[in-house]
């Protein structure tokens, strides 16, 4: 009796069980109560209860305490959240707040009863769930819809797009949590937007009637959810609506005939320009004209396209045609919009049909006019087949032409770029004139040598048409094989091989593979061909080879035997990375002090020689010496007091003068004898004489090129200058006589003498007219004197007597 007393006592407050601790108890094994055991029970608490808290809810016993100290305790997440608590003592449960049961929809709770002097556990451990009941205390709520969207007013009736999604958070599958979504405004009000479900949370709109761009451009739409709960709890969304604008407007030409004349066989580009009007939006495919050809246009001669910029239509000729005479050309083409055309009519939405809506459209009208046609080749591209090197003279190609116009035409070559053919302006017949080659490279890759010919008739103007003649070339064997390379390298420090490359310009079978050969024999004692035959040969050197040039006479056949020689030229190397001879490395050597000094010292006597050169280079160039055998009337200006005669005093000259002193002629080229040699007697014995004859005589000795000493005296040229001048000149001029090392002093000087007197006499090619010099002298004429007789014996001159020596005192 006393088990079940407890048993109700528990039990009793909560003897309906609750869905949602349901299907926590299913993941629990079901305790059942035995003798000594707690009871397993589910509280049920109702959500956001109204009560004063804390608020009693149960009360727990166990039949093991009777006799001792205990205590009771619970635990679980209603405990750590605060919202269940026990009273140790007697048991008593309390709900400590109000519970949302949206978030703690059921709480699982742990009971024990401890022992409070040992503090051990009474008995086992029991569990029992606290259920929340549900209330209607959310309003279904919107989670998805878009705030706005734009649906085009061609749109046909029915479903716009667009899904709306609610939910509801209360206890699912009660009333709470059932709502219906409608739509409680729309502005304007048509066409009608009603909203369709599609499931237990979510609708899609959708719409009965069609929109008009014109009309509405906007549409605001409230949409209510509201559940079944008591009372009902509801919320609402709002979706704006744009409308888009299509084509709704047919387009129309602004003008409806155009007419025009062109010219037959020509293409034309923008021939007319076609403006239309439309009301729809511009740069819309609505708005975009797309114009057609409705008749006339059945061999595609014509087009219009559409200027993306004006939307207007651009009327041209893309295809020739030849008309046999002048002809009228009528033309119809109709417009229409890119998008397709619909109209909102009454609520309906309408189409584009042909029937009630039909597009615009214009006639053109053109005139063809007939030109001279030119003549038409028969067929426009001819093949001719012919050897190559086929002896010239032989007609290639005879064209056939024809021409509607007229029945006289000429022809005339326009393309041969080798000059290898010609044609006959009456016949059109293409002659070969030279032999063709096949390797030429004006002949392409398939051995095709391309002519073009144009025949030209006699119409005003004349007209041409052209025909391409493709001559193909039959190849022979004219070439012989031949060393791409002549010289080639072989790495004596890497192998003993290297490789042929041969080529041959004919095609096959007139080339390879090719048959090597050795034209020497000797050859074979230090070279072997491997291999010997192929598109290329090799060549193997027997044995290691001193490093050097090698030149190697080579024999090769292509398949027809068809010899060519050639050769080969191999540098045996020591070789690099790349398979090319190495450098030789140049000498190097080191200077040292010694060294480095020698560079100085030729530098400086190098820049010595430098100044010197440039310091003489403002002196007047050596001139060649002309003693052109002038011969000089000598004036004595004081002969002393013991002639009884005194001459007159006379001008002289320094040209030539009849019966003066001779003079003997030297060479231009002269050089300074080198076994000349100056002495203080002969000196002397000069001095003398030039004191006794005022005369100044310098011996000079000339080597001629027959070798020849010759003399000449300077006196003659130099008198003029001396005559005015001091004894410290003539001691002057013997210092230098006396040197056998200033040659270019005494040839200066002696320059400077001759321009002096060039300076005053410049007639030289010329008569030349003497100064007067007075009646004559009483004296005798010198010519009276005889001197033969003195031979080549000069030394009656070192003492000529006392006139002389007076003379010869007033000079110094």
């Amino acid at each position: 009796m006393r088990t079940v007393f407890l048993f109700l006592l528990v039990a009793f407050p909560a003897l309906d069980f609750g869905s949602a601790c349901e299907e926590a108890r299913k993941k629990r094994d079901l305790l059942v109560r035995t003798k000594r055991r707690w009871v397993l029970s589910t509280i049920e608490l109702e959500e956001e209860m109204i009560v004063n808290y804390p608020y009693f809810i149960s009360k727990m016993y166990n039949d093991k305490i009777q006799g001792k100290d205990f205590r009771f305790e619970i635990t679980g997440e209603a405990v750590t959240e605060g919202y269940l608590t026990i009273n140790e003592n007697t048991g008593e449960v309390f709900v400590l707040k109000s519970i949302d049961r949206e978030k703690y929809p059921c709480f699982h709770v742990i009971f024990n009863v401890y022992d409070t002097d040992t503090n051990q556990k009474i008995d086992k451990e029991l569990a029992f769930d606290v259920e929340v009941k549900d209330i209607n205390d959310n309003p279904p709520r919107f989670t998805k819809f878009p705030k706005t969207f734009t649906v085009n007013e061609s749109q046909a009736e029915g479903y716009l797009g667009v899904q709306v999604v609610a939910q509801d958070i209360d206890e699912k599958n009660t009333k709470n949590s059932t709502f219906n979504i409608t739509v409680i405004k729309q502005t304007p009000p048509e066409p009608k937007i009603q909203a369709k479900w599609i499931d237990e949370r979510t609708v899609h709109l959708s719409f009965t009637g069609c929109f008009d761009y014109e009309k509405a451009k906007d549409y605001k739409i409230t949409l209510e959810a509201k559940d079944h709960g008591t009372p009902p709890l509801s919320s609402t969304a709002v979706i704006s609506l744009s409308v888009g604008d299509t084509n709704t407007h047919m387009p129309e030409f602004k003008k409806k005939e155009f007419q025009t004349e062109v010219h037959e066989m020509k293409l034309y580009k923008d021939v007319f320009r076609f403006p239309v009007e439309d009301k729809d939006t511009p740069n819309t495919d609505g708005w975009r004209a797309k114009f057609f050809f409705i008749s006339g246009n059945e061999e595609r001669i014509f087009k219009v396209e559409t200027d993306p910029k004006t939307n207007e239509g651009i009327f041209s000729i893309v295809k020739e045609k030849n008309y046999e005479n002048t002809t009228m050309v009528e033309l119809k083409i109709g417009v229409e919009n890119i998008e397709p055309f619909t109209k909102c009519v009454n609520g309906k939405l309408i189409k584009q049909d042909g029937k009630l809506y039909r597009p615009d459209s214009i006639s053109v009208t053109i005139t063809m006019i007939d030109d001279n046609d030119p003549p038409v080749f028969q067929p426009p591209k001819a093949d001719v087949y012919e050897k190559e090197e086929s002896e010239p003279g032989r007609v290639l190609f005879t064209p056939k032409v024809y021409d509607p116009d007229s029945s006289s035409f000429r022809f005339e070559l326009v393309d041969d770029p080798a000059n290898w053919v010609s044609i006959d302006e009456k016949t059109g017949e293409i002659r070969a004139i030279k032999k063709m080659d096949r390797e030429s490279p004006f002949v392409d890759a398939d051995n095709v040598y391309k002519v073009v010919i144009a025949a030209i008739d006699d119409g005003k103007p004349p007209a041409k048409s052209f025909c391409n003649v493709s001559i193909h070339l039959r190849d022979i064997n004219d070439h012989k094989p031949q060393l791409v390379n002549n010289s080639l390298i072989l790495c004596g420090n890497k192998n003993n091989k290297v490789m042929i490359p041969v080529q041959d310009l004919d095609a096959e079978p007139y080339s390879g593979p090719f048959s090597f050969y050795f034209d020497d024999e000797e050859d074979k004692k230090h070279w072997e061909l491997d291999p010997a035959y192929g598109q290329q040969g090799g060549l193997v050197s027997l044995k290691p080879l001193p490093y050097g040039n090698y030149s190697i006479p080579l024999r090769m056949q292509d398949q027809q035997n068809n010899e060519g020689h050639e050769t080969l030229e191999v540098v045996v190397c020591d070789c690099a990375e790349k398979n090319t001879c190495r450098s030789k490395l140049a000498l190097s050597t080191k200077l040292g002090g010694p060294g480095f000094g020698l560079i100085i010292v030729g530098i400086l006597l190098f820049l010595i020689l430098l100044l010197t050169f440039l310091c003489n280079s403002g002196r007047e160039p050596l001139k060649e010496l002309k003693d052109e055998g002038n011969q000089t009337l000598i004036k004595y200006n004081q002969e002393g007091g013991v002639s009884a005669c005194n001459a007159e005093p006379v001008l002289s000259s320094p040209k030539t003068v009849p019966d003066g002193i001779k003079q003997t002629s030297i060479t231009r080229r002269f050089e300074m004898a080198p076994e000349f040699y100056h002495n203080e007697e002969m000196y002397r014995s000069e001095l003398n004489m030039m004191r006794s004859m005022n005369f100044q005589h310098q011996k000079e000795s000339y080597r001629t090129q027959e070798g020849r000493s010759m003399y000449s005296s300077l006196a003659s040229n130099r008198m003029s200058s001396y005559r005015n001048k001091s004894m410290d000149r003539y001691s002057s001029v013997r210092s230098d006589l006396r040197s056998d090392y200033n040659l270019t002093g005494q040839v200066e000087r002696k320059m400077a003498v001759i321009a002096e007197a060039d300076a005053r006499d410049k007639a030289v090619d010329r008569p030349f007219i003497y100064n007067f010099e007075g009646q004559g002298s009483k004296c005798g004429s010198l010519d009276k004197l005889s001197l033969s007789n003195l031979g080549d014996n000069l030394q009656f001159l070192d003492d000529l007597g006392p006139k002389f020596k007076t003379l010869a005192d007033i000079c110094q």
